[in-house]
């Protein structure tokens, strides 16, 4: 049984769950009591706001002269990363090189856990080098625990050679943190299920990379109003709302809207042809 002093040693993310004995619990009680504790995270995002301020006007302006992102994570935090960094392209019609995510592991550690990939401090920068970095660049650690290796060392080697740094993580004070010019630490305090940090810390984490990546291509010009004017048309559903857009924003009935967005190809291209 652990004692008041050995639970004090360990980090947040680790720290035993406020419930016990949840293979006792309903289901109702299971989900109420994870909704609960899911209802702490936006309150700890808000309390780092000016740190995640901090770090995007630092990459937007290295972005705006062709300055990319690169993401550092593992397991369920190199996924966020990767899958941050997957979903630009498509919703703000980017290139798929101006931010990169890169999981300890490599890819076939999105599907399945690859054994002491995370501990490897020197395999990030290795991996770094390959896509011709410059100062320009931005590397981001994401690490729950703030420890993992494979984002620690990376940071560190970056920092080194003149590379922008920044981090996510959940608990305050980590290595991870001391490595970043621009850490965010968001501590939304011991998982339901303890050290299971795909719950609360992964959200804090989505929530995170959701505010930074939508600032940066809202700044870079790849929204208007509040519309994805640049989304890529790659499937029916996003062909009938860059369809909507165009109708809204030119008066245009559904037919020419859709032979419009069809023959510009995006909705911002339509726009600046067709409008008065």
């Amino acid at each position: 049984m652990k004692t008041e002093r050995d639970t004090f040693a360990l980090s947040i993310t680790e720290s035993p769950s406020s419930f016990e004995d949840l293979e006792k619990m309903s289901v109702h009680a299971l989900v109420t009591s994870m909704n609960q504790e899911d209802e702490k995270v936006p309150k700890a995002v808000a309390k780092a706001l000016p740190q995640i301020e901090c770090l995007i006007e630092r990459i937007l302006s290295r972005m705006q002269q062709g300055g990319r992102v690169f993401y550092l994570g593992a397991g369920t935090s190199g996924r966020l990363g990767v899958l941050d960094a997957s979903e630009l392209p498509p919703t703000f019609g980017v290139p798929p090189t101006m931010v990169i995510g890169l999981i300890a592991g490599g890819d076939v550690a999105l599907r399945k856990a690859v054994e002491a990939a995370e501990d490897d401090p020197e395999k990030a920068w290795k991996e770094l080098l390959a896509y011709d970095i410059s100062p320009l660049d931005t590397v981001i650690g994401i690490a729950a625990s703030g420890t993992t290796p494979y984002v620690v060392g990376g940071l560190k080697k970056a920092r080194e050679n003149g590379l922008m740094t920044g981090c996510i993580t959940c608990n305050p004070g980590s290595k991870v943190a001391q490595e970043a010019e621009c850490p965010i630490e968001v501590v939304v305090g011991p998982e339901f299920v303890t050290g299971s940090t795909r719950l609360k810390a992964g959200t804090a984490q989505k929530m995170v990379l959701n505010i930074i990546t939508t600032t940066l291509m809202i700044k870079m010009g790849r929204v208007k109003g509040n519309k994805m004017v640049n989304m890529q048309l790659t499937n029916k559903k996003l062909v009938e709302r860059g369809t909507r857009m165009l109708m809204e924003e030119l008066g245009l009935p559904e037919h020419e809207a859709r032979e419009a967005l069809i023959k510009y190809g995006s909705v911002r291209k339509a726009i600046e042809a067709m409008k008065p």
